[in-house]
């Protein structure tokens, strides 16, 4: 079983996924029976058969680096199927925030999604989503660093702080990811070609180096991304809450 099967592992022994009919028809049934549109988003979602899709002229890939699931991609993807069960507000509370209107607790989020795709939500919210606010926190100290030297802000605090991760230069390293997934170097990076990238420079940094370091960035990461949430929202979210406490575990 391949990566992308395992996390959408009703796709047929073929490889070849079918269409999102019966995920498509849950949404409607469920909503005509009355069942919070919350619930019904995230038991489609279990549904869901598709790790990519064209849908209305537009390339929707929902699994980043084979294993790393992109639920408010898909969330996006499905809000329209939802009609007038779900208003303005909550859409845009879900796809910018990640927020559900009643709080919904890791076993519960588990059990809708189920073991594989929850298993792909963690990749992707470690890989992409922590991964970014790390990068954030580590340019931010280095700029801090400048400034106590009071040497002059530079854009090259991003390639230094990208050595400090991952000895390596984004420069060099974007060269490197390019190479590997066989991206011209004159096409403009996609913002899946980013995420992809992105998540490419967490198993790079996994591989680097020792446990206790790695847990130690992920926590920063973690915690950057709160503060990130708490200036957003005025308070944290179930989800970063969540993740804090993870990586403070790790």
């Amino acid at each position: 079983m391949t990566q992308s099967e395992a996390v959408f592992q009703t796709v047929p022994s073929n490889g070849l996924a079918q269409q999102p009919s019966e995920a498509l028809r849950h949404i409607k049934q469920a909503l005509q029976e009355g069942c919070p549109w919350h619930q019904v988003l995230l038991e489609a979602m279990a549904l869901w058969t598709l790790p990519r899709e064209i849908h209305q002229d537009r390339t929707y890939q929902y699994l980043i680096g084979g294993e790393a699931f992109d639920w408010l991609l898909l969330a996006e993807r499905l809000c329209p199927e939802m009609g007038t069960a779900i208003s303005s507000e909550e859409k845009e509370r879900l796809l910018f925030s990640g927020r559900l209107p009643e709080p919904v607790t890791p076993e519960i989020f588990r059990d809708c999604l189920g073991v594989n795709k929850y298993r792909g939500y963690l990749n992707y919210w470690y890989g992409v989503v922590v991964e970014e606010a790390l990068q954030l926190a580590v340019e931010e100290e280095v700029r801090k660093r400048q400034i106590a030297r009071c040497y002059p802000d530079s854009e090259d605090l991003v390639e230094d702080a990208f050595n400090h991760l991952y000895t390596e230069s984004r420069a060099n390293l974007l060269e490197e990811y390019r190479r590997q997934a066989k991206i011209s170097m004159r096409k403009a990076l996609s913002l899946t070609d980013v995420k992809e990238f992105t998540y490419w420079l967490h198993k790079h940094r996994l591989n680097l180096w020792d446990p206790a370091r790695v847990a130690s960035d992920t926590t920063k990461g973690a915690r950057r991304l709160a503060l990130l949430e708490q200036k957003s929202l005025g308070r944290q979210s179930t989800n970063v809450v969540y993740a804090e406490a993870m990586a403070g575990q790790a």
